[in-house]
């Protein structure tokens, strides 16, 4: 079966049911319907007083374009820590409809290892996106509508810089010109698209950790500068309270269920190849002190989802996490030896052999936050023993601990020998976190650092656009802040044709902004964009819904 047909055919239990396996009464609940549920404001403000768990972040090695189930692996770890009879929540981030009709199709998890219920996780879900969507693109308006008015911020027109968005690819909308027609359609000037999980309202949502917190982020948003180059930001314009107003409920995370009925807190959903990767600290901190464990998950590799969970999301949460999980794939293991897409099912050890020096990369990286590593092998029906066999004896000399992984196939049962592998590292090796860099060093020399240390560089080149722009950041103020490096997710560069383990070359800076709510500067490397493109025959084309409302082709 496929995975939609696998969640079509799961029986759910009230949400109210899941509630109850953590302590949460009916009143703590915010109820969409009866699987899914928001938690309430009060109890969120009664979790400080409870102890934290452990924090367990999956990651995993630079993938295929079809992704290498690290949300399944997560799903799946979390439902054997329930076979196991342990206390633990899954934290997830929420689906964009951008890749759901793009290239990947659904992104909650896959086979026997998913969250549910699957086709309302992966389209409208409960609204967070739209509300996002919402307050982004009124912020917009009432920029333009500034201008309109008289200007009197004297907001100069050719730098403004907040975007409007949508949650859909749409490579059209990049760049545009608005205010064309009568005068009292606004000026005419060039503008631009983000998708929404580019936006930094989800940034500043992700990272809030309260609604007073919330609204004090989106007042430093910098929207533009004024014709003196002086910073104009939301708070001067006067939407923050109406922002804050469509947010108010977007706030607070998600209670759903994982196939076995395992509780998950899906929220929030920042792409990590163009934004930090994180669900939210809201999302995450509830769990932490809901449960046992809290097992959490960051996006594509670890040289991006990992290393901005570490330096962004845990600096400024006070988080310490305990553990790393590292998914690895034989089939993206021989992508990255130069196998191609159509025959990543045939054996073909020597292109495993060459591939693997991605997974080696991955693991210093993972040790140089001073935190144990576990290394779960994602495992698909076309693997051979041989492939496997190679993949366990290089990880164990590397001196890290293995476990193969079949949650896709058998649920919470295939996940049982690395959930006993990371309680038992958790038990014997305590981490000891420590991120990459100091909040002094310049921003040149974070973006080096990063570059240099996580993806391999040699060095890093700035254009003339960018090295000016990161001076101006610096002089306004916002030098301290970590780097959201913008890079393309399917190798260590800045470049997606060097597989493996590149070295020798140089990290292309091209554009920098400040996100001053969110508390980054995000650098823009490559040929990334932040608003992405549908593919040649997108997921969309196989998508339906019968006379009875049923939805087919969503994964």
């Amino acid at each position: 079966m496929t995975d939609i047909e696998i969640a079509q055919s799961a029986e759910m239990i009230p949400i109210e049911e899941v509630a109850k396996s953590l302590g949460i009464g009916g009143d703590d609940l915010e109820l969409y319907g009866k699987y899914k549920a928001k938690l309430s404001e009060e109890f969120l403000q009664t979790l400080a007083e409870k102890p934290a768990g452990k924090l367990v972040l999956v990651t995993a090695i630079n993938p295929t374009p079809a992704g290498e189930g690290k949300t399944t692996t997560t799903v799946g770890l979390g439902q054997a820590f329930a076979r196991l009879g342990k206390k633990a929540v899954i934290a997830l981030r929420e689906p964009s409809l951008g890749p759901c009709f793009g290239v990947k199709g659904g992104a909650a998890g896959g086979g026997y290892s998913q969250v549910l219920p699957m086709e309302e996780l992966n389209l409208h879900f409960t609204g967070d996106f739209h509300a996002i969507t919402s307050a982004n693109n009124l912020l917009a308006a009432m920029v333009d509508n500034h201008i309109q008015q008289g200007n009197e911020l004297r907001i100069d027109t050719r730098q403004i810089i907040w975007k409007r968005c949508m949650d859909m690819n749409d490579r059209v909308l990049r760049n545009v010109v608005v205010g064309m027609g009568a005068k009292g359609d606004g000026f005419v000037r060039e503008d631009h698209f983000v998708i929404t999980v580019a936006s930094e309202i989800m940034a500043i949502l992700c990272l809030a950790t309260d609604l007073k917190d919330l609204r004090e982020r989106l007042g430093r948003i910098l929207v533009a500068y004024d014709l003196d180059g002086n910073p104009v930001t939301a708070e001067q314009i006067g939407a923050v309270g109406a922002m804050t107003a469509l947010l108010k409920d977007a706030v607070k995370p998600n209670l759903v269920q994982t196939i076995e009925h395992s509780p998950a807190l899906v929220h929030g959903g920042p792409f990590a190849n163009i934004a930090h990767g994180c669900n939210s600290v809201r999302a995450t901190k509830a769990a932490l002190h809901m449960a046992d464990y809290c097992i959490t998950e960051a996006g594509f590799g670890a040289d991006l989802g990992a290393e901005k969970f570490f330096d962004i999301k845990c600096v400024q949460a006070g988080l310490s996490p305990d553990a790393a999980v590292l998914v690895a794939t034989v089939r993206a293991l021989k992508y990255n030896g130069g196998v191609p897409k159509d025959a990543l099912s045939e054996e073909n050890l020597e292109a495993l052999k060459k591939g693997i020096v991605n997974l080696e990369k991955h693991i210093e990286n993972l040790q140089k936050y001073d935190i144990p590593v576990v290394v779960t092998l994602n495992s698909f029906l076309t693997d051979t023993k041989a492939e496997t066999d190679f993949v366990r004896e290089f990880v164990e000399s590397k001196g890290c601990e293995f476990a193969l992984s079949e949650v896709w196939a058998k649920g919470g049962e295939g996940g049982i020998p690395l959930a006993e592998k990371l309680l038992e590292m958790l038990e014997k090796r305590p981490g000891h976190f420590k991120p990459l860099y100091e909040k002094e060093l310049p921003l040149e020399e974070k973006i080096r650092k990063v570059a240099r240390e996580i993806y391999g560089a040699a060095d890093v080149s700035f254009d003339a656009g960018s090295g000016a722009k990161l001076k101006k950041l610096t002089d306004l103020g916002f030098g301290n802040l970590p780097v959201c490096i913008a890079k393309n997710q399917y190798s260590l560069s800045d470049d997606p044709t060097l597989l493996g383990r590149p070295e020798g070359f140089t990290l292309h800076v091209r554009d920098a902004y400040v996100s001053a709510g969110a508390g980054f500067v995000v650098v823009l490397t490559g040929n990334i964009m932040t608003m992405p493109g549908l593919p040649k025959k997108p997921a969309a084309l196989r998508i339906d819904v019968d006379e009875s409302g049923k939805i087919t082709g969503l994964f």
